[in-house]
């Protein structure tokens, strides 16, 4: 199965040591000096900042994958449409998976996958958004916004090395640039999350910090589709029917050990197949989960791997159902409610 490789022992030593991040540390000194060079030209304004048109929130995170930053961006999104205003989501167009994932979450928004966040904008408001959310793009400085929202999960605790050596995307100090800090939690509970949040709070120049749980919401079953993934929104089950089950979970996200724990939770026995982020299945892909799904009770996926799995899933496997997380504001609901009203004052007005 792919993700055991190179890349997976990598990414593991993130979380429990080994040779890896010593043996990486010239190349993340490296990865270092460019990000430093970059803010810098930023900050002095050699680098152009281009406004985008519209009202805009970034949502983005200092490491790579398993924050709950997509999550967290529909909720932004799905709170400005209960505000009566139409969101644009702007997305750089890696995957396929996060369009069709923003689609099913928020209908009613626009949605722009464009490595060109400008471009996308003028698209977005062309295509009717009053405002705009921009997904991953806290290091995207080249497009102007009025909020950025740093997303970072409680189960990673506060990483110190940068890629390839560590999960960092820039150095912790960049958090200084947030005018939100929001921790999730998926598996760790409110303690560790708030301890969390105080160990990051230190790097963030006093910007108010949101607790939020991402909660697993209720099972769906995913359909075949002609357009690559689409799912029935009825018939959902309660989560805890797969208490007591042998569950085969798929996963292909940042942080799938993360979904697997909240799935054990509820009582199963996990199975769990990873996959990278972003992969696309292939037909050895298919077979092995196939067969693999013969020995358990209920085969279970993410929404993310739900939309790519929706058209190909084998006809003779069990039954495909999917999880998605629910956003549950556990603490700071009233910064966010402020700053979104004021972006949609700046929107209507």
């Amino acid at each position: 199965m792919r993700g055991g490789g190179v890349r997976a022992a990598v990414e593991r030593s993130w979380r429990e040591g080994g040779a890896w991040p010593i043996l990486l540390a010239p190349l993340a000194w490296l990865f270092r000096a460019g990000v430093a060079i970059r803010n810098a030209l930023y900050d002095r304004g050699v680098l152009a900042v281009h406004p985008l048109g519209l009202p805009t929130v970034s949502l983005g995170n200092l490491t790579v994958g398993g924050t709950g930053k997509t999550p967290m961006s529909a909720w932004v999104a799905q709170a400005m449409c209960r505000r009566g205003v139409r969101p644009g989501i702007l997305l750089r167009g890696y995957g396929d998976d996060e369009p069709a994932v923003h689609r099913r979450l928020t209908p009613e928004a626009v949605v722009i996958a464009d490595a060109d966040r400008v471009r996308g904008a003028a698209a977005a408001q062309a295509a009717g958004a009053q405002m705009l959310v921009l997904d991953d793009g806290y290091q995207h400085r080249r497009a102007r916004r009025d909020l950025d929202i740093v997303v970072v999960a409680a189960e990673q605790g506060v990483p110190t090395r940068l890629l390839p050596a560590g999960p960092l995307r820039e150095p912790r100090r960049a958090m200084a640039r947030a005018s939100v800090l929001v921790v999730t939690r998926k598996s760790a509970t409110l303690a560790q999350a708030t301890a969390v949040a105080t160990a990051w709070s230190r790097y963030a120049r006093g910007a108010p910090v949101v607790l939020v749980s991402l909660a697993l919401d209720a099972l769906r079953p995913v359909t075949e589709a002609s357009d690559a993934g689409a799912m029935r929104g009825d018939a959902s089950v309660p989560l805890d029917a797969l208490a007591g089950e042998r569950v085969l979970v798929i996963a292909g996200i940042g942080d799938p050990r993360a979904f697997a724990d909240q799935v054990a939770a509820v009582g199963t026995q996990v199975d769990l197949a990873t996959f990278p982020d972003h992969a696309a299945f292939t037909p050895a892909d298919l077979a092995a989960l196939s067969a693999r799904a013969a020995a358990a009770d209920r085969v279970v996926c993410t929404l993310k791997d739900a939309v790519k799995l929706g058209a190909i899933w084998p006809r003779n496997a069990p039954p495909l159902w999917y999880l998605s997380q629910r956003v549950v504001i556990e603490r700071g609901a009233e910064v966010l409610d402020a700053l979104l009203d004021r972006l949609v004052a700046r929107s209507t007005g």
